[in-house]
């Protein structure tokens, strides 16, 4: 028990939520605006395997978290423009780009590196850099990330006009506010923030892409917005409850007493725990959750 009471274990907690809180900030302003993310999966693998690749190349990883940034935005774009400009079903595009960068960055790594299971190591020297306790910059950044949403959320014009759309999209049209514009910065923010948590997990926490690396973290990050009511603070706590128990799940495998009778407790039960978790929490919340009343409600301006 004493393992789950150091420094050690809260700093790789944070870590562990980290790319989850990204993705979860990402589909708050997403979901905000009446839009669901359900392609939240496929956006941080957009940004992992492109953070890899060009920090691989270059050895840079500022500049492949850069480029990570600019594959999410791009992969935003195109699932912006099936459902707010064509009025596809949310969450059947959101599946659809969940499912092309599973293949996408196979079929790509294939072609550049011969192996369609992972791209080349990256460097230690090369990773995003540790600042302190075994934290990165972008742990921190994700710490700071979320006191930023509540801001813009609650305090500025563009957050009220975002906090409109989701709720009511034809009053805050009669208004005077552009719908459409501000579904689309929303999700593309979505994409930025979520490439952000991709990149970090295949060039801060690990040190090359592998394929599904994402592990369903993009779904988490889903669970974790219904249980925290689409809230940027409880949203935190949310991710850092996932985050440790991804911790805890980290710590048992190494533990000899995790065992049944003689044998040690198969890896795959272990690794199991934060998705079962997952699951009770949606089955005991989501019926107390009360969603943007917009959610998922395609929107066409009245000519």
């Amino acid at each position: 028990m004493q393992d789950f009471l150091t420094l050690a274990f809260l700093f790789s907690a944070i870590t562990s939520a980290t790319p989850l809180l990204f993705a979860a900030m990402g589909g708050l302003f997403s979901e905000r605006s009446g839009v669901i993310n359900i392609a939240l999966e496929g956006l941080m693998l957009a940004g992992a395997f492109t953070a890899a690749v060009i920090t691989f190349q270059t050895g840079d990883p500022y500049l492949g978290l850069m480029c990570g940034i600019g594959a999410g935005v791009i992969t935003a774009l195109i699932y912006a423009v099936a459902v707010i400009h064509f009025e596809a079903d949310q969450v059947v595009a959101g599946m659809a780009i969940n499912f092309l960068m599973l293949g996408l960055p196979a079929l790509i790594s294939g072609v550049i590196y011969d192996s369609t299971g992972s791209t080349p190591q990256i460097d230690q020297a090369h990773k995003i850099p540790i600042l302190f306790g075994g934290l990165s910059y972008v742990s921190v950044l994700a710490l700071l990330v979320v006191p930023v949403a509540w801001y813009v959320l609650y305090q500025t014009p563009f957050g009220l006009r975002l906090r409109a759309v989701g709720e009511n999209p034809e009053a805050a049209d009669a208004a005077g506010i552009n719908v459409v514009r501000l579904r689309y910065v929303a999700v593309l923010i979505s994409g930025v923030l979520a490439a952000i948590g991709g990149a970090f997990l295949s060039t801060g926490q690990s040190s090359l892409f592998t394929r599904g690396m994402s592990a369903g973290r993009g779904f988490i990050a889903l669970a974790a917005l219904i249980l925290a009511k689409w809230r940027p603070i409880p949203v935190l706590f949310a991710c850092l409850f996932f985050g440790f128990t991804e911790a805890i799940t980290i710590q048992i495998q190494g533990a000899s007493w995790a065992k049944i009778g003689d044998e040690p407790i198969p890896v795959q039960f272990i690794e199991m725990i934060p998705y079962v978790l997952t699951i009770i929490v949606l089955a005991g919340f989501i019926g107390l959750s009360r969603a943007p009343k917009a959610l998922g409600k395609p929107y066409r301006k009245e000519l």
